[in-house]
C-alpha cells in the first residue's frame, strides 16, 4: 500500500546489509521513520514496544527475528532460546507463536550450513503468504460490500475498531482489505474509525493509511459507534482479530466486544476478517486465552505533537489514581455475523470453520 504515493510493505529484509527493516509505528502519524532491526533482541523489543503490531505483522517480525538469530549465532540452542523469548514478547496474538513454530520446524530439518538460507526463504514465504491471504480476504469481503451497495445504491458506511489495516499485516490488511478492494472498484465507502484508546491505533494508524489511499473516513470516540448504529449510520462493522478460536469466539483489541453488542442490538452485520494463521485450533474455552495486561502508563499518559512539531508524552490522570490496562477482550461467536478468511466466508462455528479448512 502507499505512503506519500510510494508503495511499501511493513517489513522487509535488506539483502546487502543483512538486516530487517520496519516502519516504526510508534512514530506514526506524525513521523515516518524506517528502523533497522540488526539482532533478534531488536526484533523482540520492536514487538514488545509495538513498533510493529497487529497479529500477522507480529508473526512476520518473529519469523525475521529467527533469521536474525541465525545470523548472530548459527547454533540451534541459541535459536531455541531466542524462539522462547520471541513467543513471550506478547502473549495474546497467536500468529507470533505460529510463525516461530513454523520456522523452527523448517530449520530442524536442515544442517547448520544451510540454516540462514532456509530461514530467510521461510520468513519471506510467511510474509508473502500473508500478503496473498490478506488480498483474498479483501476479495471475499468485497462480495459483502457489493451486496449491500446493490441494495443501498449510496455510500457504504463501515465501522472498524483499532487498526486491522495494512500496517497491522504485511500488506492489504484484514478488516481494511475489503474496503480497499471496494474503493478500487469504484464503490463509494466511508469508514467510521474508532480512535481506539489507549494507544489510539485507529486515530493514529487506520485513519492515516486510509487518508494515504484517499478513502473518506471520520475518527470517532470509542463509545460513539452505538449511537451511530441507532441512527442507521452504520451499514456494517468489520474488525480484525489477534486470536480466533475454532469455536468462532474472537479475541481482539479491547472494546471489540462492546461494538459487537451494539451491532447485535441494532441489526448491523458484524464481520471479523482474519487469515488462517490467526485461528487457534487448540484452545476450546475462551477463558483460557491469555489476555495481555499492558503498562498502565499507556492509559495515564497520551502522546501528541507540540507547537514545535515534536512528539511529547503528557500525564492526563490524577497522580494518585490507579489504572488497569487490559489490551484485549473476547467476543462470543453468537455475536459474529461471519468470519472473512482467505478461503471464503464462514459462520463463526466449529462446524463451519472445519468445513472451510478441512485440508
Amino acid at each position: 500500500m502507499k505512503i506519500e504515493g510510494k508503495e511499501y510493505r511493513t517489513i522487509w529484509f535488506d539483502e546487502d546489509k543483512k538486516i530487517v527493516k520496519i516502519i516504526d509505528q510508534t512514530k506514526l502519524p506524525h513521523q515516518f521513520i524506517i528502523k533497522d532491526l540488526k539482532t533478534v533482541k531488536d526484533a523482540i523489543i520492536a514487538i514488545k514496544t509495538m513498533e510493529v503490531r497487529g497479529a500477522p505483522l507480529i508473526g512476520g517480525t518473529a519469523a525475521y527475528g529467527i533469521v536474525l538469530a541465525v545470523l548472530e549465532n548459527n547454533d540451534l540452542e541459541f535459536i531455541k532460546k531466542s524462539s522462547e523469548e520471541l513467543i513471550q514478547s506478547r502473549p495474546t496474538a497467536i500468529n507470533l507463536q505460529w510463525a516461530v513454530h513454523r520456522m523452527n520446524n523448517k530449520l530442524s530439518m536442515v544442517n547448520s550450513d544451510d540454516l540462514f538460507n532456509v530461514a530467510l526463504k521461510e520468513a519471506k514465504e510467511i510474509c508473502d503468504e500473508d500478503v496473498k491471504f490478506c488480498e483474498n480476504i479483501g476479495l471475499n469481503g468485497l462480495k459483502i460490500i457489493e451486496e449491500i451497495y446493490e441494495n443501498k445504491k449510496a455510500t457504504i458506511n463501515i465501522l472498524t475498531h483499532c487498526n486491522a489495516g495494512w500496517l497491522a499485516t504485511i500488506n492489504w490488511g484484514t478488516a481494511t482489505s475489503p474496503i480497499y478492494h471496494a474503493h478500487k472498484k469504484g464503490i463509494p465507502v466511508h469508514v467510521w474509525v474508532d480512535e481506539t484508546r489507549p494507544r489510539n491505533q485507529g486515530a493514529n494508524l487506520t485513519s492515516y493509511e486510509l487518508n494515504e489511499e484517499n478513502i473518506p473516513n471520520t475518527i470517532i470516540a470509542d463509545n460513539t459507534g452505538g449511537i451511530l448504529m441507532q441512527r442507521g449510520e452504520v451499514d456494517m462493522c468489520i474488525v480484525g482479530t489477534d486470536r480466533t478460536l475454532s469455536t468462532g469466539d474472537v479475541c481482539n483489541k479491547i472494546g471489540t466486544y462492546l461494538k459487537a453488542l451494539a451491532a447485535k442490538d441494532n441489526n448491523v452485520p458484524f464481520y471479523v476478517a482474519l487469515p488462517s494463521s490467526t485461528i487457534d485450533w487448540d484452545i476450546k474455552n475462551a477463558k483460557d486465552i491469555p489476555i495481555e495486561e499492558r503498562n498502565s502508563d499507556e492509559l495515564s499518559h497520551i502522546e501528541g505533537v507540540d507547537e514545535n512539531n515534536e512528539i511529547r508524552k503528557i500525564l492526563i490522570y490524577p497522580n494518585k489514581s490507579k489504572a488497569m490496562n487490559l489490551a484485549f477482550d473476547v467476543t462470543p461467536a453468537k455475536y459474529v455475523t461471519g468470519l472473512i478468511t482467505e478461503r471464503g466466508i464462514s459462520k463463526a462455528s466449529s462446524e463451519e470453520l472445519k468445513k472451510l479448512f478441512k485440508k
